[in-house]
């Protein structure tokens, strides 16, 4: 038997920490047809959860997001504010990881899929009929996993058979479908790749993966973590704000990873051989930086700019789940009544690999 109230964490507009509040009477949200309600075990944290809830997507926003993370920033465009460049409708129940067991279906699916273990691909099809370059974010478009209970699209909660922490796998679908989509679309294979933010959720991920596919892999992290995303598969680190000429040399990698930009990104194209690939799907750093074009027509580069992803991602990651080719780093765990601790952790970024949330079990 099902509660009728849940806990959850309201995001209730764009802004500081002080928007997240964490409520114990949110109605349980009841799955529609073709969907399924997953009692949520676990939810990773992400750059997407602190860029929406500030507003950062909003292009009146030209600095970095650790300016505007913990206090929000004084003038945001609510109109462009969503990553997608939609008004975002409040309350609303962030989190883009989650992790779960299905605990009620709606018509149109089975129920034998009640009681399977799931993870809930990031980016989201189904609301959007599947057209092309089109989705919606999981926790921005609709409800997602900072709560007890979350509703999702059937076609898009992948059963997962493994071992792993429930920790460990909510820390799988947003950094690790990114990192995954970059280098799915820049097609990386056993050749050399600079990855920028390596020590960051999305940026080990960004490890690990190009390793999988045989890449000798140039991470880009500060001195303090390079020990641990080494141990990840890094071949080489490079101290964050080095000189990449400097210690590389001009046209030496084949494909850039950027999740940072900033001001030093005008260097992460000279670094590109001719007819190299870079990938972006993050800017931590700062999203505004001068481009000469010149570099990229003159020397053949490839920009990929990665949001929309294919269904073969996902579909991927199950795989190297199962067969125990990848494996997360969880560096903390937090009740999720500890949400506004856990995201100053993740602004302060002293942590390497991901931070997940995990919900009071619920009352039956």
């Amino acid at each position: 038997m099902l509660p009728e109230d849940m806990t959850a964490v309201l995001l209730t507009g764009h802004g500081g920490l002080d928007k997240l509040e964490y409520r114990t009477d949110v109605a349980v949200p009841q799955p529609d047809r073709d969907e399924v309600l997953i009692e949520v075990a676990a939810a990773g944290i992400n750059n997407t959860d602190i860029n929406t809830r500030i507003g950062w997507y909003s292009k009146t926003i030209t600095s970095e997001t650790s300016s505007g993370g913990a206090s929000g920033f004084e003038s945001v465009d609510d109109d462009d504010a969503s990553w997608s460049g939609t008004t975002l409708k409040f309350p609303r129940i962030q989190g883009a990881d989650v992790c779960g067991r299905i605990v009620a279906v709606g018509d149109g699916v089975s129920p034998d899929r009640i009681d399977e273990r799931v993870l809930v691909s990031t980016m989201l099809r189904s609301y959007v009929d599947y057209r092309p370059y089109e989705c919606w974010t999981f926790g921005s478009e609709v409800d997602g996993g900072f709560a007890q209970y979350a509703v999702a699209p059937a076609r898009e909660t992948h059963a997962v058979d493994c071992d792993w922490s429930d920790a460990e796998l909510a820390a799988l679908p947003c950094a690790y479908s990114t990192a995954e989509n970059m280098l799915h679309r820049a097609a990386v294979g056993a050749e050399r790749v600079l990855i920028t933010g390596a020590s960051g959720g999305v940026g080990l991920a960004a490890v690990q993966l190009a390793k999988r596919r045989g890449a000798t892999v140039i991470a880009v992290c500060s001195p303090d973590k390079a020990a641990e995303v080494k141990a990840q598969g890094a071949d080489e680190t490079i101290e964050r704000g080095l000189d990449l000429i400097g210690a590389l040399g001009a046209g030496s990698v084949d494909v850039v990873i950027d999740l940072v930009v900033g001001p030093q990104w005008p260097q992460l194209l000279d670094v590109l051989r001719t007819g190299g690939r870079y990938a972006i799907a993050g800017a931590i750093g700062g999203p505004i930086s001068e481009i000469d074009l010149r570099t990229v027509y003159l020397r053949d580069l490839t920009l990929y700019g990665c949001t929309f992803q294919d269904d073969a991602v996902f579909e991927n990651l199950i795989g190297y789940i199962e067969r125990d080719e990848i494996r997360p780093v969880v560096s903390a765990t937090y009740p999720l009544s500890d949400i506004v601790r856990a995201q100053e952790d993740f602004l302060a970024k002293k942590h390497t690999g991901k931070l997940v949330l995990v919900p009071p079990t619920p009352e039956k």
